[in-house]
């Protein structure tokens, strides 16, 4: 994609967000419902609370002879943790997401905490404009995901390079993993935590089009490339049916735990997880730049010890104050001394609220997992 289409796009971009703000979040009556599904000179959202079978009913274009792409992008779901609504639906604006992504309110609280010290060569006064609304609040999951990913694009990286920067492979223990591809991971920690959570999420920006999955994968994703060069992935085998006949497929697989997979329609070739990844961690020295920049909590000076043997008393003392219990000591604690792992258990929770409690409760009990948590297999 040239540059003077990036920019034109980067405008598009900047209009859309103006006007969200101009009708949605600034009390405009009805302005709730003012979505702008699609607004982009390299692709087109078809979306609705439909079934599949109702899409081209409902946009008869669809069915138009001279209608044509390369790249087709579909997903159709209930909602699952988000109340189900019309702008809720997928396919989003870069993206289709199958999961869930568990630190989704950590991810958007630092998206907000670093409005202010957003800085952007290609974006520049236009940022001013636009840059507290980058982050849709009343958005889903995946909605805002598709918001943090089509601004780190638009600010200049290639959508693969973002998704890395979202959905990292797990790299700091990795031993086969090459120095130059753990300094590209640890660079962006620095800039962005992970997005984490069971997910297969498709990208596309209409020359390339990619999936990537999370790094424990926890959700299914499948490819075919036929003999005539047509590539097909989804969750399942099988959901075109006989529209691909078994002679006609050169190679199938399915997409590694962690792992891409990218087609550059511009290129007509399919890349490699390996081949992208080392390509985008030579691009730029990323190790030195660590080297010069990155400071290590140990290398900051240590904080005078304050701390006091029989400033509390007792280890009975302290128990009491941090809400310790028999059951603790007996269930979670001495199976973590006797085999150094936690102790992994199922059962139902009638104890109260921590914060309705007469009894001092630990500091952790005052929190609930989210309902997308509890529903995903333990690790």
């Amino acid at each position: 994609i040239g540059s003077d289409a990036l920019a034109f796009e980067r405008k598009l971009y900047v209009i859309r967000k103006r006007a969200e703000r101009a009708i949605r979040y600034n009390g405009h009556e009805q302005g709730d419902r003012f979505y702008i599904a699609s607004l982009s000179s390299r692709t087109i959202v078809y979306k609705g609370m439909l079934l599949a079978d109702q899409v081209d009913e409902y946009y008869p274009d669809l069915l138009d002879t001279d209608m044509e792409a390369a790249i087709a992008v579909v997903h159709s779901r209930f909602s699952t943790n988000t109340f189900p609504s019309w702008e809720r639906a997928h396919p989003y604006r870069y993206l289709i997401h199958n999961g869930e992504i568990n630190t989704i309110r950590g991810n958007v609280n630092w998206m907000y905490a670093r409005q202010s010290v957003l800085e952007s060569e290609l974006f520049g006064p236009d940022l001013e404009k636009f840059k507290q609304q980058i982050i849709d609040p009343d958005g889903s999951d995946s909605a805002q995901f598709d918001n943090a990913l089509e601004f780190l694009h638009l600010a200049g990286r290639p959508l693969h390079h973002v998704a890395m920067m979202m959905i990292p492979e797990p790299w700091s223990r990795h031993e086969s993993m090459s120095p130059e591809r753990k300094a590209f991971y640890e660079y962006h920690a620095t800039l962005m935590e992970p997005w984490d959570g069971p997910a297969s999420i498709a990208f596309t920006d209409g020359t390339v089009v990619g999936a990537v999955l999370d790094r424990n994968g926890l959700r299914p994703s499948r490819y075919y490339v036929t003999k005539d060069d047509i590539v097909v992935m989804a969750s399942e085998v099988g959901v075109l049916g006989d529209a691909i006949a078994p002679e006609n497929v050169a190679y199938k697989a399915r997409l590694q735990p962690g792992r891409m997979f990218l087609v550059d329609t511009a290129q007509g070739r399919i890349i490699d997880d390996d081949e992208i990844k080392d390509m985008l961690a030579n691009a730029h020295p990323y190790q030195e730049w660590l080297d010069r920049n990155l400071v290590e909590l140990d290398d900051l000076p240590s904080p005078p010890d304050l701390y006091q043997a029989d400033q509390h008393g007792s280890v009975l003392h302290r128990q009491h104050i941090f809400g310790y219990t028999f059951e603790t000591l007996r269930t979670l604690l001495a199976p973590m001394a006797k085999n150094g792992v936690e102790a992994l258990g199922s059962m139902g929770d009638d104890t109260p609220a921590a914060v309705l409690s007469d009894r001092a409760q630990l500091l952790y009990t005052y929190f609930r997992q989210l309902f997308a948590q509890v529903t995903n297999p333990p690790l």
